[in-house]
């Protein structure tokens, strides 16, 4: 569900994260800030430099682990079927 108004500092930073691998449009109107995209990068920036980490762009919310949960995981099988 969208906020109702514009998130800020840490919430901004949490729903900003959780929506960041749908792209900034759909984290900015999940965030409260409709399709003003300008207003949401400047106040994620914002609250992202209170908490002394550097945001440059919605992509570099997106850890390692939060791609792997996403993966469907890895194929284990033999090289060959004489290999079973």
């Amino acid at each position: 569900m969208a906020a109702s108004k514009p998130l800020e500092g840490l919430d901004l930073i949490d729903c900003a994260k959780a929506n960041a691998p749908q792209g900034s449009r759909v984290a900015a109107e999940q965030c409260g800030y409709g399709s003003d995209l300008e207003k949401f990068m400047t106040a994620l920036k914002q609250a992202a430099d209170h908490m002394g980490v550097e945001v440059k762009e919605i992509e570099d919310l997106i850890t390692d682990q939060s791609i792997a949960k996403r993966t469907q995981g890895i194929e284990v099988a033999p090289e060959t079927k004489d290999k079973l």
